[in-house]
């Protein structure tokens, strides 16, 4: 299981409005992150797990829509997740 409860919720009261606050972009982009981590991790290990690979690759590609969408809707916001969650640049 890659995301725990507790997990899941730190990354919540951290990048959220409030701790209930799922559906923000910052927090979507956040636990995306942290899937995208543990699954980078796991291919350390399995070279071969190719469909959890093509899990992975959706995953990037489904963070790349909400930071596009992020950047053009608030640039601040934008250039503070990049730098909290130590993407680019």
């Amino acid at each position: 299981m890659p995301l725990t409860k507790e997990e899941k919720q730190q990354v919540i009261t951290k990048f959220g409005a409030s701790d209930k606050d799922t559906g923000s972009t910052e927090v979507q982009v956040a636990l995306i992150t942290k899937r995208i981590n543990f699954l980078t991790e796991h291919f350390k290990q399995h070279k071969k797990d190719h469909n959890s690979r093509r899990g992975l690759l959706k995953l990037v590609g489904q963070r790349r829509k909400l930071l596009k969408y992020l950047k053009r809707i608030n640039l601040e916001k934008y250039r503070n997740i990049l730098e909290q969650l130590n993407l680019r640049k």
